[in-house]
């Protein structure tokens, strides 16, 4: 997979923190926090591949990964599939040590509440010497240090749980990976912000709670209108939801199958079977949903019933509803979830980040959001009363309220621009490969190269610290005698050779890949060698004592001039020919809603955060010319944005768009003080926008609007409609009055 910016990031801040933790003496601690649906995992064995692969790192490591009931096995093998090609790390269970201990560059993977048990197999004496503590011992004895990474530490293990896994494995560093993370006495964080995971699309923008439903907060409680209701009407209102996304996501042209989960409450006993058999009777009376054979639309997951969940996951599963219960949840992944249903009969009515982190993922992460905005939330339906929403990230990221355009409004098919993810000044795009061979030519690398010559560099060889380095290495080299190794072996080493020379770019696989294509491109076509029949032989070209250096020269000139063509290309905008005001807008618990008539939105809610904006709509709200204004948000397509120029293309969010009854569109951005000035090139943008968009026949006006009296907004209301050039401090004599 390519790894996202904020992935690269938080891997090289992890790499940087912890070789600096085990250089320090004792043992020491480091928290990784990062959002439910980040790729907390990727980010970990990206992390850990680099740290065995880094020449600064002078221990020899070995590695614990522990995690809650059988979320081990999941994690297993997660990292398994991440290392098959690569080979760096090998994932081992207990009975899959050699030896009775851990290797160097290997993950022992075990389950936490098992190191709690005394009769544990893993735990107790027995006559094989083979526990926790002889293996550790053992290890130990060979010159390893011990990393120890506590995996999803918030289910259920205390603060204690995880101090006695530590204090009992005793590891040189101690990495707790959470979203909500329990070790307080950390000597160094990693936190992956929520607002990072939702602008790459990894993550939906929001989890909206009753939608279509009327919710007001009181006293720090949510009242929703579906409080007490019956579990049919809760179900009722899913479905609906469920089909208004399928046909979002065929207009999309995408094969999702949206999915909703209904969650039974946790708890044993006969409530349980009720509730169970209520919900599969309406399903199956009311909406012909059941796991009836030839139907197949229902799955049930609950403790000794496992009912059609087999190819549930999949994105295209026939499945539309699947009743299961958090306990057996845990660590489970369907990123088409969209949906859950809570009953009133839950287990608390305090709502997480972990509530909703099973609706949180993007079907299709690589694709990000959508273009139909309704696919890039999740939705909650719930008939609980009192709800509370814990302190957490979670408090921004559930939305309570919902606002509506009005059903009277009329296109108005503004052009605007956002900014597309540019991820090349960090990672090799296919420019690299069309540069090197460029670089190739000008070096003069045929004329140089010796193409008979292939014994391996020994210096490279020593440099990889791997497992099999004496298999790898064979009989030493004596006169002419080449270094024989296995295919395998030279992919190995041909990746760490290109590892080690990536630096400033961060040596992930597809930057690696870049590389490596290069080379292969070069021998193509350069000297007519195949790479899918002469593989072995242009790696051993490559490495050989002496060509390796001229390659090194060849990739180095070619990161440098990549560097440069980089540097002077703009962040890329993206453009929407018709933009309008969207549909509907979702917000949170810190938004208050207030009464405006000629708001486009109804109801309005607002931050109050700034004072200009808060007076500004009090002075539309009085006019008898407009026919509706909109306040503008600052994010991603959905809101309206015009191109301005500094230091690169970017998009300028207007605070304001307003519909006059005259047919003309006015374009506003709030401004006060010393902001008028700071403004200068988003001003200059929208001036070019509105002059470029009347020659289009488009009725635009507007630019920054500011009151001349900045304290009580008690002045005139003016707006600039011309260029920074004109623009003069404390002097509004060129500024055109806004009359409305």
């Amino acid at each position: 997979m390519q790894l996202k910016t904020y992935q690269e990031d938080a891997i090289e801040e992890l790499l940087a923190k912890a070789k600096r933790l085990i250089d320090y003496a004792g043992e020491k601690k480091l928290v990784f926090k990062s959002p439910t649906g980040s790729g907390k995992t990727i980010m970990m064995a990206e992390f850990l591949k680099q740290m065995i692969d880094d020449r600064n790192v002078r221990q020899f490591l070995s590695f614990i990964w522990t995690a809650p009931r059988q979320l081990h096995i999941q994690s297993r093998d997660k990292l398994e599939r991440y290392f098959e090609e690569s080979r760096a790390l090998k994932c081992s269970f207990f009975e899959d040590l050699d030896d009775r201990k851990i290797g160097e560059n290997e993950i022992l993977f075990f389950n936490w509440e098992s190191i709690n048990k005394a009769d544990n197999v893993y735990i107790r004496d027995n006559e094989q010497d083979f526990n926790v503590s002889k293996v550790l011992e053992r290890t130990r004895e060979e010159g390893r240090e011990i990393i120890l990474v506590i995996d999803e530490a918030h289910h259920h293990a205390t603060s204690d749980i995880s101090q006695r896994l530590i204090r009992d494995i005793g590891p040189k560093l101690t990495i707790e990976v959470s979203a909500t993370p329990v070790i307080t006495d950390e000597d160094e964080k990693v936190n992956v912000h929520l607002e990072e995971v939702k602008t790459e699309g990894m993550i939906k923008k929001a989890v909206i709670l009753n939608d279509q439903f009327i919710n007001l907060l009181k006293h720090g409680k949510i009242k929703t209108q579906l409080s007490g209701s019956s579990e049919e009407l809760i179900i009722d209102a899913a479905l609906k939801k469920r089909n208004e996304l399928l046909k979002a996501y065929q207009k999309e042209k995408s094969h999702i199958n949206p999915l909703v989960l209904i969650q039974l409450p946790d708890r044993i006993g006969s409530l349980e079977d009720r509730m169970k058999d209520k919900v599969i009777a309406i399903l199956k009376n009311k909406y012909h949903i059941s796991t009836e054979k030839g139907n197949n639309k229902l799955a049930i997951w609950l403790s000794g019933e496992h009912v059609n969940k087999e190819d549930v996951e999949r994105n295209d599963s026939e499945v539309e509803v699947l009743i299961f219960k958090q306990a057996i949840a845990l660590g489970w992944d369907c990123p088409r979830a969209q949906i859950l249903v809570l009953f009133r009969q839950w287990h608390s009515p305090i709502f997480s980040i972990q509530t909703v982190g099973r609706i949180m993922r993007m079907p299709e992460p690589d694709h990000g959001h959508y273009s139909t905005d309704i696919l890039n939330y999740g939705y909650v339906y719930t008939n609980l009363d009192n709800i509370d929403i814990k302190e957490d990230m979670a408090r921004n990221y559930i939305t309570i309220y919902t606002s509506r355009r009005k059903p009277e409004y009329n296109p108005i098919d503004l052009l605007s621009f956002f900014s597309r993810r540019h991820r090349e000044k960090t990672r090799l795009s296919p420019l690299f490969i069309e540069m090197f061979l460029k670089e190739a030519e000008e070096y003069k690398l045929k004329k140089k190269l010796n193409i008979k010559d292939k014994k391996l560099d020994l210096a490279i060889i020593s440099d990889w610290k791997a497992e099999n380095i004496d298999a790898l290495a064979g009989q030493k080299v004596v006169g002419d005698k080449a270094i024989t190794a296995s295919a395998e072996d030279l992919q190995k080493l041909f990746d760490y050779f290109v590892r080690k020379h990536l630096t400033p770019f961060h040596p992930e696989d597809r930057s690696v890949g870049r590389v490596k294509e290069s080379i292969y491109r070069y021998f193509d076509q350069g000297l007519k060698m195949d790479y899918g029949e002469k593989g072995e032989e242009i790696i051993q070209i490559v490495l050989s004592n002496k060509n390796i250096q001229h390659f090194i020269n060849v990739i180095d000139t070619t990161k440098q001039s990549y560097q440069k063509e980089t540097r002077k290309r703009e962040p890329e905008l993206g453009s929407i020919e018709n933009w309008n005001v969207p549909e509907s807008l979702s917000f949170g618990s810190n938004y208050l809603k207030e009464d405006k008539n000629i708001s486009i939105m109804m109801p309005f809610y607002s931050d109050e955060r700034w004072r200009t904006e808060k007076a500004f709509i009090e002075y539309l709200e009085k006019s008898d010319k407009i026919i509706w204004w909109f306040k503008n948000g600052d994010r991603d397509a959905t809101f309206f944005a015009v191109p301005y120029d500094n230091g690169g293309k970017k998009p300028f969010y207007v605070d304001f768009i307003v519909q006059f009854k005259d047919g003309r569109i006015g374009l506003f951005d709030t401004k006060a003080g010393f902001t008028q000035i700071l403004a200068g090139p988003k001003i200059d943008g929208l001036f070019h926008y509105i002059q470029a968009g009347n020659k289009k026949g488009k009725h635009l006006f507007g630019g920054i609007v500011t009151n001349t009296d900045s304290r009580n907004y008690n002045g005139r209301w003016l707006y600039f409609d011309k260029t920074r050039k004109e623009l003069r401090a404390n002097d509004f004599s060129n500024w055109m009055n806004l009359e409305i």
